[in-house]
């Protein structure tokens, strides 16, 4: 199957899909220059091939200019003769949080999930997915965005299913929810027989790739606070689940030998903070000091976010980062990227097992028949 990809960033959703047997990357649409160099460094590292239709480093609003739509229209023509073909994409989300003062649907970037919707009714793909914060499913006022985004789409003659799923579920050491939307034509349901009624698709296996469940991991001894002890070592606490630590990933990516190991902000001031702080203590927006024994807060590495490291006085490395995303340990970013676009490509993409644990629900509902 064939995968457009929009608002790709430095690709952690494209490559969940990249590394499921079935799909292959054919386009990817990606504005900012920065983040798209990223995309392409980090493929070359990895040994990754090009995208068949190449990169496209434009606004997406431009797309929806008739002579952008009728390129871009050829070019899904063209994909769906040899198979199936779907868009992916996550349309940049701060104006439906809390950090980005719940703008909506008016801001800047709330513009752009409409924008992407209006790229799938008008482009009529086989199938796709729609990545945004829970704010956009849980809050009143977004939320009738949503619905109405989702009339428009059923209108298009698409079948959805939707779920709020959060990171830790798939095994990645990190608390993030998202919603993920996901549609599949009228068409394509009728012909691959698939289970749907009333526009909405059935027995969709969102639970198949799911590692834990939250409120089992919820459940667990994790950790409060430990007070602050440069380099020090402390007990490994009994009861809880590894493979949800930041220590467990950083092992795993073996981060201080990681070619990003040495990207991190130096500051000036502010010292004592980084020597002070208890490990654990992630109460506060900003200087949270993460827990080596605990998962970490969402990866969001903007708006005066700083994660600090649990038992070093600085803040985390890149190569830290991109393991609490659960980034494969060959996947490096370019060293002359500036560290905020670094911190902000990495914080803005999906954790690589939810991309990869999606990607499979995804190919085994279209592959049962």
């Amino acid at each position: 199957m064939n995968i457009f990809s929009f608002f790709a960033g430095a690709g952690f959703l494209d490559l969940g899909f990249e590394k499921t047997e079935g799909f292959d990357v054919v386009y990817v649409s990606e504005y900012y220059k920065p983040f798209n160099y990223v995309y392409q460094y980090a493929r070359a590292i990895m040994g990754l091939s090009r995208p068949k239709y190449g990169h496209h480093i434009e606004d997406v609003t431009s797309l929806l200019c008739p002579q952008e739509l009728t390129r871009i229209r050829h070019l899904v023509r063209e994909s769906k003769k040899d198979s199936l073909t779907g868009f992916i994409g996550g349309p940049p989300c701060p104006d439906f949080s809390v950090a980005g003062r719940n703008r909506g649907r008016d801001g800047d970037n709330g513009k752009l999930s409409e924008t992407y919707i209006d790229l799938i009714c008008s482009l009529k793909p086989d199938f796709f997915l729609f990545e945004n914060v829970k704010g956009l499913y849980r809050t009143a006022r977004h939320r009738a965005f949503f619905e109405e985004m989702k009339a428009r789409l059923h209108n298009s003659g698409f079948a959805l299913t939707e779920q709020l799923i959060n990171s830790l579920e798939f095994g990645a050491a990190q608390d993030r929810d998202r919603i993920i939307l996901i549609g599949v034509s009228n068409a394509v349901v009728k012909r691959l027989k698939l289970k749907g009624r009333n526009g909405i698709l059935a027995d969709f296996p969102w639970e198949k790739y799911k590692k834990y469940q939250k409120e089992a991991i919820l459940s667990l001894p994790w950790p409060d606070t430990t007070p602050y002890c440069e380099d020090g070592i402390i007990p490994h606490p009994e009861g809880i689940i590894d493979e949800l630590t930041v220590q467990y990933w950083w092992d795993k990516n073996d981060v201080s030998n990681h070619p990003n190991a040495n990207m991190f902000f130096r500051p000036k001031a502010g010292i004592v903070r980084f020597q002070t702080k208890a490990e654990g203590d992630v109460l506060k927006k900003c200087y949270k000091r993460l827990h080596r024994f605990r998962y970490s807060p969402t990866a969001a590495y903007g708006n005066n976010e700083v994660h600090i490291h649990p038992y070093k006085p600085r803040r985390i490395s890149v190569a830290e980062a991109l393991a609490i995303q659960s980034l494969p340990k060959d996947f490096v970013l370019p060293e002359d990227v500036t560290l905020s676009d670094a911190f902000k490509t990495v914080g803005n993409g999906v954790p690589y097992l939810v991309a990869k644990g999606i990607a499979q629900s995804l190919y085994d509902y279209l592959n049962k028949q």
